[in-house]
């Protein structure tokens, strides 16, 4: 039964109690029966007496409760999403800017490698062959230390100086009496200075070719080799 039929049920019920409490009150002759009879039916109307559209208030009020929770539910949700994504895509981006950065280094190590080479491999093209210069019966210090300018690249003539300097003082006869150490790099023994001219002995030209040669095979430069000298007072 429907809100709107207990209301009609109720005012129609109290109506009859209230007919019925007159008649019964005019045959008796009692007021207070009839008086009783109205208070009844009054208060049964009261309490069914319910406004209609009290009961889809309540339900419209509910559905926009749920929504409104829903929404926010949303609201964080979407929230929660779009932070995480953000974090993902900086992380990414972290990694793919260190990678860039990690092989632009690689890029530029390489490039400076290779213009070492070349600069190196320039610098030794320039230099004068060894077989290139008149063979003497002598050769003076002055004459030797001009030859190694020409036979050694003027960026390693120092270090190689250096070490000659250390080694023979420039005398490519120079022959060490308590070993077989020979000549201006003293080459320990001086036949292995044979790989760069059979002359070894007398051409200092033959030396310094093959003293460049060893300290390039051996330590990667002149340079290089001098400062393994330093540490060891040998090369």
């Amino acid at each position: 039964m429907s809100r709107i039929s207990v209301r009609g049920f109720a005012v129609a019920s109290a109506t009859a109690v209230t007919a019925v409490g007159s008649v019964v009150g005019v045959a008796s002759g009692s007021t207070a029966q009839n008086n009783d009879a109205e208070a009844t039916a009054s208060g049964t109307t009261l309490l069914a007496d319910i406004p209609a559209g009290q009961q889809a208030q309540v339900q419209t009020a509910s559905l926009t409760q749920q929504a409104e929770t829903m929404a926010i539910a949303a609201d964080a949700s979407a929230k929660k999403d779009a932070e995480e994504a953000a974090r993902k895509a900086a992380a990414e981006t972290a990694v793919a800017k260190k990678k860039e950065a990690a092989d632009k280094a690689e890029k530029a190590k390489q490039e400076a490698k290779e213009r070492e080479e070349l600069k190196t491999a320039s610098s030794r093209s320039a230099t004068r062959d060894a077989s290139s210069f008149p063979v003497q019966s002598s050769y003076t210090i002055a004459e030797v230390q001009a030859m190694a300018r020409q036979i050694v690249p003027a960026d390693q003539f120092q270090c190689f100086s250096t070490i000659v300097d250390h080694e023979s003082s420039w005398n490519y006869r120079a022959d060490n009496p308590t070993s077989d150490a020979y000549g201006l790099m003293q080459a320990l023994p001086g036949s292995k200075m044979s790989s760069a001219g059979a002359d070894w002995a007398t051409n200092p030209a033959t030396q310094i070719k093959w003293g460049l040669g060893y300290m390039n095979e051996r330590y990667g430069s002149p340079c290089a080799a001098w400062t393994f000298w330093q540490a060891n007072h040998y090369y």
